[in-house]
């Protein structure tokens, strides 16, 4: 990072590595003497097919998954996989949800347009705030598969084990949200049926959805699906039965790269899990900010947080813009803050937003204590810290 570049914890789209950006900048023109930037490219081109060909098999060594699984490079997002993968697995049968956030929610929304989808957990009556032991799932007899988001984005909470479905005496795949943490820490394929994210929080760029999908799921296809999101034909075309998000492609397959130079999944992992104490250590440590996910839930990628007082919203907001550390405000649905550490924030990232969270905690403070309290403040919210750098926020 930088001196220049600021901070961006923004969810999604995110922070890229730069290294990635400056390399992508230096072939934007000519991609290895073609005479052609990469978004020039026909998709069946040799020169195409060579940065596909490398950025699959480079995903496929980082993630470790199987032979006996497909890498599928898709359009749409995780949104559209919300649909794509009831109609792809339901075979009219009904599909279970666990629902632990806003993104699971909107899974079993929108399969409730395909196929019966059944609720077998909700975590709304703790705010979202902890997942439902797997134990105690109300699981339905023989559903076609069973569904979780693994990290939800706006929640702040993940899954650091994956349910064993055999163990609660099912045998459906279990089809896993990944997008917010792919790549953050290792899977455990013996457990996921299909694997879904959106590119554009931990991959690349968004535009390219990746589903990663074991091969005896792929004849489930009901007829209504159509061909460009049907896997058994998207897996038989190597992805190119549709033009393909080709630069999307090309800027992820950077990404991987990059990721092995850093030494891999364990390494970032270990770098993640570094990042995350960091920061929520610095939260439960203070006396104006609060994060409400359990311990034992909590997300190491996206890490939400409240100021006891919330008039202090907007010029927390600021001072943090003013300090270089963009993108703060949480989730219009949930309000407060978030903080997304995603594989390219590095650790001084984090550390100066503690630093940040510090000080604006101790100039809070210093605040007579009368005009810390929420009653008081009213319209002289704007006015209750001195703001960074000596400057009037007003």
């Amino acid at each position: 990072m930088t001196a220049m570049r600021p901070y961006n914890f923004s969810a999604g789209p995110a922070v890229m590595p730069d290294a990635v950006l400056a390399e992508a900048a230096a072939e934007m023109l000519d991609w290895h003497g073609s005479g052609m930037g990469v978004m020039e490219m026909s998709h069946r081109g040799k020169e195409f097919g060579a940065i596909h060909a490398q950025a699959q098999a480079d995903l496929r060594e980082l993630l470790a998954v199987p032979a006996n699984f497909k890498l599928l490079f898709m359009q749409g997002g995780g949104l559209a996989e919300n649909a794509i993968v009831p109609m792809n697995l339901s075979r009219g049968q009904t599909a279970d949800f666990v629902v632990t956030g806003s993104w699971s929610q909107k899974s079993l929304g929108e399969a409730r347009k395909y196929c019966s989808a059944h609720e077998a957990a909700n975590t709304k009556g703790n705010g979202h705030t902890t997942l439902a032991d797997p134990a105690s799932w109300q699981l339905s007899d023989k559903p076609a598969y069973v569904h979780i988001c693994s990290n939800e984005t706006i929640n702040g909470v993940e899954y650091h084990t994956l349910p064993d479905l055999k163990a609660l005496g099912c045998e459906a795949p279990l089809v896993i949200d990944f997008s917010s943490h792919v790549a953050s820490r290792p899977v455990d394929w013996s457990r996921v049926g299909l694997a879904f994210g959106g590119a554009q929080k931990n991959l690349g760029p968004a535009g390219l959805t990746l589903v990663v999908v074991r091969e005896d799921l792929l004849d489930r296809a009901l007829p209504m699906c159509p061909s460009a999101f049907n896997y058994r034909t998207v897996a038989d075309n190597d992805s190119m039965f549709n033009t393909p998000p080709t630069y999307a492609i090309y800027m992820a397959g950077l990404v991987f790269k990059w990721l092995k130079r850093q030494g891999g999944i364990a390494a970032i992992e270990a770098r993640n899990i570094a990042k995350a104490e960091l920061l929520y250590d610095a939260i439960d440590h203070s006396s104006l900010y609060l994060n409400r996910v359990a311990l034992d839930c909590r997300s190491r990628m996206n890490v939400p947080f409240y100021l006891r007082d919330e008039t202090l919203n907007d010029v927390f907001l600021s001072g943090a813009r003013e300090r270089g550390l963009l993108q703060l405000k949480g989730h219009k649905s949930v309000g407060g803050m978030r903080a997304s550490i995603y594989n390219a924030m590095p650790l001084e990232g984090v550390q100066a937003l503690v630093d940040y969270l510090r000080d604006f905690e101790a100039r809070w403070e210093r605040r007579p204590r009368r005009d810390r309290l929420p009653t008081a403040i009213g319209p002289r919210a704007g006015l209750l810290l001195e703001p960074a750098h000596g400057k009037n926020p007003s």
